[in-house]
Order: C-alpha cells, then structure tokens, then sequence
C-alpha cells in the first residue's frame, strides 16, 4: 500500500512543504519538496504577536501549498507549527484565520514534541543511527527558535535540555549593536558560551562523547553551501574548524556573494557555525554526522509509524521512560522504590483493563508518573507533591506534548493530595489529534491514573518490596493483590485499605491483599 503524504511546517522563519510516498515495502521516498522565507520568528521574538502582514503573507503561501498538495493528489497531510507561533501571544486568532482562509488545519506542537519529531527522522536511517548511538553521542537539534542537546551512551537516551540558543534569537540579541563583522562574531561567542558553560558543568562532567549528531534548518543550510560532501555525510572535527575559519574571514555582503543568497540567510551561517565549534570543543567529539534531514522528514517518519507503514528497531517509548528515570535520579529519588512502584502501577493497569478503557499511551504516562512521584522530596519533604508538580511543570520531557506533561504532574501531585475533581485545572488544552483515550474529559484520566498510583505506592508502604512477587487478578467487584511473601505486610495492608476507598470509588473494584503461606 503506497499513499501520498504532505507534511508543512510552519517554523520561526521558512515555510516548508514535504510531498512523500510511504509505503510499507519502500519505506519514506521524497517526492517533492518547497520552502519560502517568512517572518514569523521575527514577529513574534521582537513584539511577541505575528502582525497582520505577515498573516496575509503565509495564507498566501499555504494556499500555494494546497495547490501543490492537490497536483499530487495527496491523500492525508499533516501541519505543524513551532517556537514562533508557540510563543505568539495572537496564535490562536493566526491559526484561525489560518484554517478559513487555506482549509489547512496547523496544530501547534511543543518543544519536546518537535525534537522527538526530528530524533524520529534520524532514526529512520536505521543502521547509520544504531551503529553512532553504540559509542557516546549527542543530538544537537539548532533551529531557529532555539536548541535541543540529547545525550545517549550505549543506546539509550540519558538527558535532553532546551537551551535558548535560536538562531534568530543569537541575531535579534545583535540587532542595535552596530558593529564590525569582528566583533559582532566576538559576541555570538560569548552569547554561546554563556549558555553552554551552565550545561556542561550539569550534563556533560565526565561523559565521553565520540559523535555529534547536528540536526535543524541552519546546520542543513550551512552544510549545502559549504561542505563539498553530499548531505549525509561524516564530517571530522579538523573539516569542520577549517571551515569555521573560513566562515570567520567572511564578512556578510562576501558570503551573499559567494553563495547567491541573501542577506538573512548569509547572517545565519556563522552563528550556526559557532554553536556547533563550541560543542564540538566542549564535549571533545571526533566525528559530526549531518544526516540531512528536516522537521517535515520527521512528520513523514511520524505518520508512517502510526499508520504501521514503517517499523523502526529503536523502541522510543524506552526513551522518554530512560529520560524520566535519569530524572528521578537527579533529584535523588530513592530508586528501589521507584522501581517497585512503577512495577505494581503498570501491574494493576493491565489487571484492570476491561475496567479503566484506557490505552498505551495513558499506560506510558503513569509509568513516568510512578518514575516521579517522589521527586519533589528533593527540595522539602513538608509540601514534596506541589514541589514535584512545579519540577515537572518546568522539566521538559522528549516526546510528550505540553498537556501530556501536565497529566503526570496532576496524577503526581494527588497521589497524595485529596483528590476533588472540579478542583483540577489544566493550562493547556488537549490537541485535535490526541492520542489519549478520552481527551474530552481530562480530569477523568488524571483521577484514574492517580487512583492506579496511590495503590501502586501503598503496596511498596515500607519501601522493603515486600510484595515485589505479587500477582493480581479481579474476581467480581475485587482485585485480588496476592503475595507469598512470609513476612510481616501489615504497614502495606493497612495502606492499601486506605487508599481502597478512592480506588472502588473510581473503578467500582475494590483492592484486597491476600497474603498466600507456602506449603
């Protein structure tokens, strides 16, 4: 089965437009691909609304775009729109007019969704990706809105962080600074510097990293215009300092020159070029791997995986639970605990799935809930669920969206509060396109998932594991928790009638330990 496929991204300063086949026996074959320079990023980082102008200028360019869509007789399409529009403060009337105008319905995705997007289209270069993430790499995600740095030893993601390092950013910082070319390159130093400095002394210490990964509009314009390679390639380290300096003894209106292109575009080049030096300086990488791809490469990679078109061997699920425990660990969460806790959690959700109706992915978010619900004990032990809400608020996690991260902070911070369900508020709104099982009632699936995790944390009450080898099994209007273990469980008995209450009154089932004596 073959379908065409559209994917727009509406970024901070390009509108891009993707045409793909997918197919479950060719995988992702681009077809076409369109992009035209628009201001939003300017907009929105410089009075914090996307004016009218520019509205009526990326309307006009969509309706192209739908033209182009219709030519190939496209049959599914997806747009997503990032940092410009996210943080616009006009969005929602821009992606109003946006849909009456054009037919073409932008959803807004946040920032560790558009990373995990872009991690997706790397990834679906299968072999090249497995054999780089053996030794210690890091994907370095420079857009124009701002940067993604993840970490990855031996397969598995370790940490990812958002730094405010946007190209249009690093330029809007030197907009009124009416300076040579010298010392205008002086300052995106030290603005790198400034912000790099604080990430290495908390991430990097002593990992070793052998590749970089560089991802994202800028680097990919960079490459084309400098490297003598086809995209895809290796660079090494010594390549790349030679053609930084090169960078470096250009002025603006020399590299307009040189390369046919204009002024916005020349600005970019050496301020991308500086990010990438000064990681490569930081983390010691030998080797950078521009693999060549774009955000729209992602939403094609995306929507072959849900479709089932395209199977990728790295499991990103494994991912965003490693990022959540490496979290829990830096706030000094104690893990055996943790560990117990996310077992029975995901214990009784499969127990009571004919009960709860919800599906994988709501299982995915209580594991990250059970990962942190003590995570806020870090900063007081008094008030550690309102700690853990706020740490959880202001952490991102790859691969959630901004609604999904504010479940599992909820479901953390009622675990143990009480629980009033016309009290539970969200800041955000559940995206069109959910993947939730009821996203039309939210606070519903905070109430299940917290009832899951109070349960889950009173079976492991004294923190000795106890009931590490129970099993559970719903027989009429009860959920039967059966252990052999010999011991005393009176603590965790005690626990779990307590916690039973909300449990049946959410459920209709009520929790029961059964303590089994070997014969």
């Amino acid at each position: 089965m073959i379908r065409t496929f559209a994917a727009i991204d509406v970024g901070s300063f390009e509108l891009e437009l993707g045409i793909f086949e997918i197919s479950d026996k060719n995988g992702i074959r681009a077809i076409d691909h369109v992009k035209h320079m628009i201001g939003l990023g300017s907009d929105t980082f410089t009075t914090g609304k996307i004016s009218y102008r520019t509205v009526e200028e990326t309307c006009e360019i969509l309706k192209d775009f739908a033209r182009i869509m219709k030519s190939y007789q496209v049959t599914d399409c997806r747009a997503y729109a990032t940092t410009a529009m996210r943080e616009a403060k006009n969005s929602q009337i821009v992606l109003e007019q946006i849909r009456v105008r054009t037919g073409i319905d932008v959803r807004v995705i946040s920032n560790s969704e558009q990373r995990f997007i872009s991690y997706k289209a790397v990834a679906s270069r299968d072999a090249e990706f497995q054999k780089t993430i053996q030794k210690g790499t890091a994907i370095v995600d420079v857009g124009f809105g701002g940067m993604q740095i993840s970490l990855f030893d031996k397969d598995a993601l370790v940490s990812t962080q958002n730094l405010p390092l946007g190209i249009l950013q690093l330029r809007r910082a030197l907009v009124h600074a009416s300076v040579s070319t010298k010392l205008e390159q002086q300052l995106v130093r030290e603005l790198v510097d400034n912000e790099l400095v604080t990430f290495r002394k908390m991430y990097l210490k002593d990992r070793e990293i052998k590749n970089l990964i560089a991802i994202g509009d800028p680097i990919l314009n960079l490459f084309s215009k400098i490297s003598s390679g086809p995209q895809g390639t290796r660079i090494t380290r010594e390549r790349f300092d030679e053609i930084y300096e090169w960078l470096q003894g250009k002025t603006r209106e020399q590299l307009e020159d040189a390369f046919d292109i204009n002024g916005e575009y020349a600005a970019m080049l050496f301020p991308t070029a500086a990010i990438y030096k000064r990681i490569l300086e930081m983390t010691g990488a030998e080797n950078i791997w521009v693999p060549g791809i774009r955000i729209v490469d992602g939403i094609a990679a995306e929507y072959g995986e849900e479709k089932r078109l395209l199977k990728f061997n790295h499991n990103f699920s494994n991912d965003i639970i490693a990022t959540s425990r490496n979290m829990a660990k830096r706030y000094k969460c104690h893990m055996p605990h943790v560990q117990m806790v996310e077992q029975a959690a995901l214990q009784i959700f499969d127990a009571l799935k004919k009960y709860h109706g919800m599906k994988n992915r709501e299982r995915l978010l209580l594991q990250i809930a059970a990962d942190l619900h003590s995570c806020g004990k870090f900063v007081t032990m008094r008030n550690a669920t309102e700690c853990a809400y706020n740490i959880i608020m202001s952490t991102e996690i790859i691969g959630l969206s901004h609604v999904e991260r504010e479940i599992v902070a909820n479901v953390v911070k009622y675990h143990i509060q009480t629980f009033r369900y016309n009290e539970v508020e969200l800041q955000n709104h559940p995206s069109r396109d959910s993947r939730l099982a009821n996203p039309e009632n939210l606070p519903l699936v905070i109430a299940k998932l917290t009832a899951i995790l109070r349960l889950a944390n009173s079976m492991d009450r004294s923190h000795a594991a106890k009931l590490a080898d129970s099993r559970l099994s719903v027989k009429g209007q009860q959920l039967f928790i059966t252990t052999v273990y010999e011991g005393d469980v009176t603590l965790e008995r005690l626990s779990i009638e307590d916690k039973g209450e909300f449990f049946e009154e959410i459920f209709g089932v009520r929790p029961v330990l059964k303590q089994k004596r070997r014969v």
